[in-house]
């Protein structure tokens, strides 16, 4: 058995009254690679600063190899006191250390060593923590959501480092495929106590299931032999004269432990308020560019969203993953082509940043918008206490201003507040930052069963697996490819095109002649378009331009509330109308699309 590194037994800590930890133990040896899983607000954390030294418990013990060099990379990296980038990760390295590895890390993580580190964006300031706390090659990393503001390249560098490492691992995430690839061990924290099992998070879930099932089985077996007890008390007592001590006493132990019961933590429950449907055509965007000074971020692209369509955008920090959504909803204009909106698009966007939440607003202002204390869910009104509670806010937490909340209940404020409104496209930017792996879980039960459109940017590639069905991936200097399927599904492709490639440059020149003169021979008769498509393909779009503005006059008119009272005959009219123009418009779009597919196989075959 490898020695121990890092020793926590019987730890308790209170917070506020409210027991936080109860008799957590947790260790740590030579080769572990560990990862601590729990619901957000469990005290993963907590127990890691604990593991670090840095958090004193109320009671418990704390044993650290003397000789083992720990390291321990906080979620926000403290630049205090550093005037570079490269300063602030030499002070990493210990008196023996190669002080040549800070440049080597800097390098391979991107970083510049003679920048301001006060100055660092999110993902720049994460990659020099990281730096930081491996350069010196430690016994132990403990590490606190390593991957948050890491795009996928800088992820998997960090896989591919840590799995390469001699280094004793212990570390929190809500990225799934991490933990799979890392860990080979799982402590779940749950109630305040641990629970260790010795294979990787793979395992974890259906581990946690069976083990919360058996829970309920003994909790049933309590509730009916406290049934009996009481029973016994109001009958064979009574009936005998007689006290039984011993099993007054049981009971009362019974209920005790009935009351003193910690249950598992609530359940999330998410439900988005849907709009009304979107036309068939979301987004058609056509030779679209976008350049700012010489850069180029988008060039000359193509792309079409239909209703319904989930697309994840990906690649590192700076491709132009935002600036591509913003395209693509109009808030900025490109420099050439053009970009189509369909009709009775209903909006809703999910800012990573979470810019939009004022920290002096309270909860309930931030989700009724500070007037009165009622939300709107799909048409229906909801007490915003009782909405809060779906996604695992105390009742009391109604008037706590957001400065105070933690980073995973400011993600679900952010969601709660995105959900609440009426939307038929979902533009979710980074969407998992801080959520823990269950209301991960129910956020993709929501995605699944959502009506509308997903454009959803993310550095999650299990996320990106289980809900997108295409991947728009950059190619480099604007150029942009979209694959079909998930995360996944786009490395694969990616891999048989590049063999594909290779393949070709091999024998180009010995098959180039015979391929012209086989493609030759075989060629069919030029295809055209009859005069008719011609002719609508040229007037369909300014028939739906015509359709579209008399849907929105019609959906005017219908938004008077006194309508219906004042004048039904036009009321329905209206309505009937409204039904007939939306019908015509969506007929029409189909037909168009139809004639544009059939166009562009001719050209590509002319």
């Amino acid at each position: 058995m490898a020695p121990p590194l890092i020793t926590l037994k019987d730890i308790n800590l209170t917070f506020g009254g409210t027991p936080l930890l109860e008799g957590a133990e947790l260790t740590v040896a030579v080769g572990d690679r560990v990862c601590l899983v729990g619901r957000n607000g469990s005290g993963k954390s907590t127990l890691l600063k604990i593991a670090a030294g840095l958090v004193e418990p109320d009671s418990g013990e704390r044993f650290a190899h003397p000789n083992a060099s720990i390291r321990y990379l906080r979620q926000e990296a403290d630049f205090t006191g550093f005037k570079t980038v490269r300063e602030y990760v030499e002070s990493g390295l210990g008196p023996t250390d190669d002080p040549y590895q800070a440049d080597y890390l800097l390098s391979e993580l991107g970083l510049s060593g003679d920048s301001d580190p006060q100055h660092l964006s999110g993902g720049e300031a994460r990659r020099a923590g990281l730096a930081q706390a491996i350069v010196s090659k430690p016994d132990v990393l403990l590490l606190d959501e390593p991957t948050n503001h890491l795009d996928l390249t800088a992820i998997e560098w960090l896989e591919s480092t840590l799995q390469a490492s001699r280094s004793a691992l212990l570390l929190i995430s809500h990225d799934r495929r991490f933990l799979e690839t890392l860990s080979r061990s799982t402590v779940w924290l749950d109630r305040g106590r641990t629970r260790r099992l010795e294979q990787s998070f793979a395992a974890f879930e259906d581990w946690r299931d069976k083990v919360l099932e058996e829970e309920e089985i003994e909790r049933h077996k309590l509730d009916r032999k406290i049934v009996r007890e009481n029973q016994w008390m109001h009958g064979g007592v009574t009936g005998r004269r007689k006290r039984n001590v011993r099993r007054v006493r049981e009971l009362r132990a019974m209920r005790q432990e009935v009351r003193e019961q910690r249950h598992t933590v609530g359940t999330v429950r998410l439900d988005a308020s849907e709009g009304s449907l979107s036309g068939k055509l979301v987004v058609e965007a056509t030779g679209i560019s976008k350049a700012y000074g010489e850069t180029d971020i988008v060039s000359n692209l193509d792309l079409r969203i239909m209703r319904h369509d989930r697309l994840g955008i990906v690649g590192p920090n700076g491709a132009g993953k935002t600036t591509l959504i913003k395209l693509m909803t109009g808030e900025i204009a490109p420099d050439s082509g053009n970009i189509r909106h369909g009709a009775n698009l209903e909006i809703v966007a999910l800012d990573q940043k979470r810019d939009e939440l004022n920290p002096n607003w309270t909860v309930s202002d931030a989700l009724t918008g500070g007037r009165g204390d009622q939300v709107i869910i799909n048409g229906k009104a909801r007490h915003v206490a009782s909405y809060m509670q779906d996604f695992l806010f105390l009742p009391e937490q109604r008037l706590s201003p957001i400065r105070v909340l933690s980073g995973g209940e400011r993600a679900r404020l952010m969601l709660a507040r995105a959900l609440a409104k009426p939307s038929n496209v979902l533009i979710l930017d980074e969407p998992t930052n801080d959520l823990d792996l269950e209301t991960l879980d129910l956020l993709q039960e929501l995605l699944s069963d959502y009506a509308g459109t997903i454009l959803l940017v993310s550095h999650d590639r299990d996320f990106l697996d289980r809900i997108v069905t295409s991947v728009l991936a950059p190619d480099g200097d604007g150029h942009w490819t979209e694959y079909a399927g998930g995360y996944s599904d786009m490395l694969a492709q990616r891999k048989g095109e590049g063999l594909k490639k290779k393949s070709q440059l091999n024998s180009a020149g010995a098959s180039r002649k015979a391929t012209a003169d086989s493609n030759a021979a075989a060629a069919p008769a030029k295809q055209k378009l009859s005069f008719k498509d011609k002719h609508a393909l040229t007037t369909l779009p300014q028939e739906m331009a015509k359709l579209e503005e008399e849907i929105q006059l019609i959906a005017a008119k219908l938004a008077d509330a006194d309508l219906f009272t004042r004048d039904r005959p036009a009321f329905d009219k209206a309505s009937e109308r409204l039904a007939q123009a939306q019908l015509q418009l969506e007929t029409a779009e189909t037909r168009w699309l139809e004639l544009e597919e059939k166009r562009e196989a001719i050209e590509s075959l002319g």
